[in-house]
């Protein structure tokens, strides 16, 4: 009797529990829902990029949508308008003791004639090598002639850009320059023709070209473009600064014109961002990347590209991850706004005609809305004397460029390469390269990390990418990119001298090494001329 009470009452309580289990666990699942659909205490909103409708209208981007980065002040501490102990380095190219006068080394029948390749930039390292290939032949150089052949089809001849009775009066200690060969029995001479291997060491210029030079007496190499080693002595790779740095000044009319942008752009803003934005059709064509255009932009690309017929097949989403295809201009935009550069920044943009025009410019616009161009701050009466020839037109963009207080290169061209090296030169300017390898993943990702990781991811993968002193090893990429012989370090007066290109650390940077950027150029002539600029 007492065992069925019992049984009773366990039934009993058994009864009235598992309704109550049942309410309780609907109760935390409702809860559990509740908490994921709610938005977080901090406010911290998922990361989301302004939309385009099916027009391609993206009216409200801004307005309807968060930044992209947070406040500027909360970004960075860093001064974002010089780069860190710049103070503490300079240029310095003079020759040594050692290297002998240009008189007492030069053989008096002995000419050198080059003709360069490609736009502005590409035939200025041209022209520096070919100053340098003339001296370790001990030979006069003649005033180098200029591509009028290539994709842009520009008729400069080198006096129309280059100053050179400067150019000849402030090499005479180093190479004679003549302005032509001189008459030969009272007639023109036409001097022998012939090509050099790509990147010919000193060596290889002694024995390839210096035999033919001593019988021909003048001979010109066609093609020269990178025909001259990266690495060489110190002293050769001295004279390359000269050259580059202080041999080749712009005439002029060039200087004047680009004096007046520069200075129209400081009246708006004490600092100013200069862009290399590098977004034209024949640059998308070459890199073979796909931006999301359907089959429109794979037809008018894959037709552009079909003009470089040693190009191999395109592979978009491997040159992506490989970090060679430009970012595109919102790309660009969100890249600095995350540096920690905001709305009220003054941008200079450096570009020919935008592949998708205004519609692809208006997200950088909106994020920068001080934007400017050659264009928009001179007149087309101030630019025609410029305007029918891309050469002229490419050194006002260089002189902008130079004198901007960050530069950044969107692109691994020549520009950017001469830039990069001469703005280390003079005071290590900032200059910004972005991480391509490392920042496409960010921006593959974007929708899926909030404004903090994003702006986290950014800073983390630019360093080492900003211009700072040593922030790449001495064995980094070209020369013309890294010139780090021509860079020398201020030591105490106790020690005396100065330092060149120590391996003493003032502070510690983070070095790009070559598998976080590749600075090579390629071996491909027709790929050289389009990366010229």
């Amino acid at each position: 009797m007492a065992s069925s009470r019992r049984r009773h009452h366990f039934f009993t309580r058994g009864r009235w529990l598992i309704p109550a289990i049942t309410v309780a666990s609907v109760f935390l699942l409702l809860f559990f829902f509740l908490s994921i659909l709610a938005p977080s205490p901090n406010g911290n909103r998922i990361f989301l990029l302004p939309r385009r409708d099916s027009s391609g209208e993206n009216d409200d981007a801004i307005e309807d949508s968060p930044l992209p980065v947070p406040a500027k002040e909360k970004v960075s501490k860093r001064d974002m308008w010089s780069s860190r102990n710049s103070n503490l380095f300079y240029g310095c190219s003079d020759a040594s003791n050692k290297f002998r006068k240009a008189q007492d080394i030069t053989h008096p029948n002995r000419y050198l004639s080059i003709v360069t390749s490609g736009g502005l930039n590409q035939q200025r390292t041209g022209i520096t090598d070919a100053v340098v290939a003339a001296r370790i032949l001990n030979a006069t150089l003649v005033v180098p002639k200029l591509d009028k052949s290539s994709y842009w089809k520009d008729s400069s001849v080198f006096s129309d850009i280059f100053d050179v009775d400067w150019f000849i009066k402030y090499l005479a200690k180093d190479v004679t320059v003549v302005k032509e060969l001189p008459l030969r029995k009272g007639q023109i001479w036409l001097p022998y023709r012939m090509r050099v291997p790509r990147k010919c060491s000193d060596r290889c210029y002694i024995h390839r070209v210096l035999p033919v030079l001593k019988k021909k007496h003048a001979v010109q190499i066609m093609k020269f473009d990178y025909r001259l080693a990266n690495s060489l002595d110190t002293d050769f790779q001295k004279l390359r600064c000269r050259v580059n740095y202080h041999a080749l000044k712009f005439v002029d009319p060039i200087l004047r014109m680009g004096e007046k942008l520069v200075q129209r752009m400081r009246m708006k803003s004490k600092h100013f961002i200069a862009l290399h934005l590098r977004f034209e059709p024949d640059m998308l064509a070459f890199s073979g990347c796909y931006y999301g255009g359907g089959d429109k932009e794979r037809e008018e690309l894959g037709k552009i590209r079909k003009k470089w017929k040693t190009l191999p097949e395109s592979h978009p989403d491997k040159a992506r991850r490989h970090g060679r295809c430009p970012m595109t201009p919102e790309e660009v935009g969100l890249m600095l706004r995350s540096l920690g550069y905001g709305e009220d920044v003054h941008i200079y943009v450096a570009s020919g005609e935008i592949y998708g025009g205004n519609e692809t410019l208006t997200p950088l616009k909106a994020l920068f809305p001080n934007f400017y161009t050659k264009d928009t701050l001179a007149s087309k009466d101030e630019l025609e004397p410029f305007s029918a020839f891309s050469s002229r037109m490419a050194a006002l963009d260089f002189i902008v460029c130079d004198e901007s207080d960050v530069f950044v290169a969107n692109n691994h061209g020549n520009m950017a390469k001469i830039l990069a090296g001469r703005r280390r030169y003079f005071s290590h300017k900032p200059t910004i390269r972005p991480n391509g390898r490392k920042l496409f993943r960010v921006f593959l990702n974007k929708n899926y990390m909030s404004h903090k990781e994003f702006v986290y991811r950014i800073n983390k993968y630019q360093k080492g990418f900003m211009g700072e002193p040593k922030e790449v090893s001495p064995t980094w990429g070209v020369f013309h990119e890294n010139p780090y012989s021509c860079i020398c370090e201020k030591v105490d007066n106790s020690t005396g001298g100065e330092v060149l290109n120590s391996t003493s650390r003032v502070e510690t940077f983070t070095r790009v090494t070559n598998t976080d950027y590749d600075p090579d150029t390629p071996d491909d002539l027709e790929v050289d001329v389009l990366l010229s600029d």
